[in-house]
């Protein structure tokens, strides 16, 4: 088992890390401040999902692809899944430790309130407040399960809040599904938690039951003992991998609990048929609860009208805009493909030593290593992430250089005859002396804005080496157009006009 070296670290020039959050079987998870972001931005400060394959002392080819895979499908189910409750990443990478280790990372949003189960144990919610954060894993699950998307894991240990306690949001989909199955289920989740089809408890001992197809059921279950942990602030261990029958006896004498009890018990049948199907079925028959809840409220408490549907809680800093896609390799692939970056650290360039500022001397900056971005399986079937044959390279190499020679011969041609016509009309010199223009290159990758504030929409977004024409400036901020983009990019907001915040300008010198 080696762990990876990321201590007073910057990655990808803009995460320093700050500290290490804890530790799974095969990631590992950081705390880290993101410099380029506005110190008054909600994502000031982020998580690093960190992918360490090595935490697996019997790690061999197939291991490491599935774990990669998985890593990705993680990513995928996020994007897919954008909603104010749910998690949501802001980036992802590739890059090298500083004992030369190649990992894979996700950045995600970071939830300063910690998680519910903390909260449970730290202090006891009332009826209202455990109702309103169930409202919104409901209205997050809902979206997931419409998405196609089961989460395999819904616990309070995944159910993390904001600094201010007020909305919390589902994560950690890292052994989710895309959609039913009747693929073996592989045995995941939590005990205490985890319905029988799925218990890690209960592989090959469930008798009877039907455990070949994964449905929506499934979150089902775990939701609901996770809503007795929040009204009853006790966990359910007692009723591991069986029906919730009774509530403990500080509960039984609430108004809500008769009607609790007939819900939970309901949803925590070990058969998947004989639960609520889906989020709103749960949501609906959870409606009497709902209302006793709000009736029994004091009356100087806005008592707004039950909705039919669990309302999602958006939260300061949300989009609806998932980053760029992902796409990971192994280190085997990674080495046939890109040698002299897989191979020994001498070799890999994308390390380089710059102290970070305001922190110890002994600080390395590891940029990022992104690799080009292969095509899908195409025509002549070339797989993703495989170089095509040679004949098809060479046949490709031929057309393009034809191409851009024919449009130099054009554009050299329309450039002679413009010069021809400006010297003809004796307008040389007033066009020389009329217009001065700026030009900039971009220094990293950097968020194009409408207006010249860090706070203003984001409308574009421009990569690294991108040549800019200046129009206008304010405050250290500048107008620009996008003249070409430093490489390709797909997704996202793409307008080509906007502002960007000095620093992250090399302004040219004309």
């Amino acid at each position: 088992m080696k762990e990876l070296s990321l201590n007073n670290c910057r990655l990808d020039r803009r995460y320093d890390i700050l500290d290490q959050l804890g530790r799974g079987s095969y990631a590992e998870i950081y705390v880290a401040r993101d410099v380029l972001a506005s110190p008054k931005s909600p994502h000031n400060t982020v998580v690093i999902k960190a992918l360490n394959v090595f935490l697996q002392d019997d790690l061999d080819d197939e291991l490491e692809r599935t774990l990669v895979e998985n890593f990705q499908n993680e990513a995928i189910a996020l994007d897919r899944v954008r909603h104010p409750n749910i998690i949501s990443r802001l980036g992802h990478g590739t890059a090298r430790d500083l004992s030369g280790t190649t990992f894979h990372y996700l950045v995600l949003e970071y939830m300063p309130g910690g998680d519910l189960q903390r909260l449970c144990r730290e202090k006891s919610l009332t009826a209202r407040q455990a109702l309103g954060y169930i409202e919104q894993v409901c209205a997050g699950l809902r979206h997931a399960h419409a998405k196609g998307v089961i989460h395999r894991d819904i616990k309070p240990h995944n159910l993390l809040l904001s600094k201010d306690l007020e909305t919390v949001k589902i994560a950690d989909f890292g052994v989710a599904r895309f959609s039913t199955s009747h693929s073996p289920i592989t045995r995941v989740g939590t005990n205490i938690y985890a319905p029988p089809e799925h218990s890690p408890l209960l592989a090959g001992h469930t008798g009877d039951l039907d455990c070949g197809e994964l449905t929506f059921a499934a979150d089902i279950y775990s939701l609901a003992k996770s809503a007795y942990s929040l009204f009853t602030c006790e966990s359910p261990r007692f009723y591991a991998n069986h029906p919730i029958e009774a509530l403990p006896e500080p509960c039984r004498n609430e108004p809500w609990a008769e009607e609790f009890l007939r819900v939970i018990r309901r949803a925590t049948q070990s058969d998947p048929a004989a639960r609520q199907q889906t989020v709103d079925e749960f949501w609906s028959d959870l409606g009497p609860v709902r209302k006793i809840i709000e009736d029994a409220g004091p009356e100087t408490v806005f008592k707004r009208k039950t909705s039919e549907l669990p309302q999602s809680h958006v939260s300061l800093g949300y989009t609806p805009v998932a980053p760029s896609e992902v796409r990971f390799n192994t280190s085997r692939d990674l080495h046939l493909r890109y040698p002299a970056i897989a191979g020994s650290p001498v070799g890999v360039e994308t390390v380089v030593t710059r102290v970070v500022p305001n922190a110890s001397p002994d600080v390395i900056d590891i940029a990022d290593f992104e690799p080009p971005v292969s095509d899908p399986v195409n025509g002549n079937g070339h797989e993703v992430g495989m170089p095509p044959p040679e004949p098809v390279r060479k046949t490709r190499r031929m057309r393009r250089i034809g191409v851009f020679m024919l449009l130099i011969v054009l554009f050299g041609g329309a450039l002679y005859g413009m010069g021809l016509y400006i010297r003809s009309t004796n307008a040389w010199a007033s066009i020389r002396n009329g217009f001065h223009t700026r030009t900039a290159t971009a220094n990293t990758d950097v968020n194009l804005r409408a207006e010249p504030n860090g706070t203003s929409d984001i409308i574009g977004y421009v990569t690294q080496n991108s040549k800019l024409r200046i129009v206008n400036s304010q405050n250290n901020w500048y107008q620009v157009d996008v003249i070409q983009q430093g490489r390709d990019r797909t997704g996202g907001p793409n307008a080509t006009h906007g502002w960007l915040y000095g620093k992250f300008l090399d302004i040219d010198d004309n």
